[in-house]
C-alpha cells in the first residue's frame, strides 16, 4: 500500500510569536461566554415564570383530572 501524501489543508493558520496578539480573541471569547451565561439565566427565569403561570391557571384542572383517573382505576 503506497503512502499517500496529503497536502497541507490549512495554510492560513497563524501562530504569532508575540502572545499579546491573542488578547483580542481571548477578550472576545470571554465576552461571548458571559453573554451566553446571562442569556441562559434569563431564559430559565422566563421559563419558570411561564411554568408558574401555567400551574396557577391549569393546576386545578390537572389535579381534578388526576383524581378522577385515580378513582376510575380503583
Amino acid at each position: 500500500m503506497p503512502f499517500i501524501q496529503f497536502p497541507i489543508l490549512m495554510p492560513f493558520l497563524y501562530f504569532p510569536d508575540d502572545k499579546t496578539e491573542y488578547l483580542p480573541a481571548l477578550l472576545t471569547m470571554i465576552g461571548f461566554f458571559i453573554v451566553a451565561v446571562l442569556a441562559f439565566i434569563l431564559i430559565k427565569k422566563i421559563s419558570k415564570k411561564q411554568e408558574d403561570k401555567f400551574n396557577e391557571r391549569y393546576g386545578p384542572v390537572i389535579q381534578e383530572k388526576e383524581e378522577k383517573d385515580q378513582t376510575d382505576k380503583n
